[in-house]
């Protein structure tokens, strides 16, 4: 993330949450060699959705500290509007929300 490059012409209102006010955006790249799941992860979204990025950010809420274990993301995700939750290779969803619901 030592670059903010330009989010391309006419693309940044697909990812409004990635682009800055002066259109950049802080990038992080996945190989597939380096990080093979994580990499399946973005490509499978990319074919749902035709976008081929995930956010990255910090897992937490307004006051609270970072979460750092898997009983820290799930109290985190049930006492949010968070819709979907992966830890490892299990995805958690809640009932009637999410990808597919």
């Amino acid at each position: 993330m030592l670059l903010a490059p330009y989010v391309r012409q006419g693309k940044g209102q697909l990812v409004p949450a990635i682009t800055h006010v002066d259109n950049t955006a802080r990038v992080q790249t996945v190989t597939e060699d380096v990080n093979p799941r994580y990499y399946g992860l973005i490509k499978a979204f990319e074919r749902r959705t035709g976008i081929p990025m995930v956010l990255d950010t910090s897992f937490n809420i307004a006051d609270e500290p970072i979460v750092e274990t898997p009983e820290d993301a799930v109290r985190c995700f049930r006492s949010t509007d968070i819709d979907l939750l992966g830890i490892d290779r299990f995805l958690l969803r809640k009932k009637g929300r999410g990808i597919g619901a």
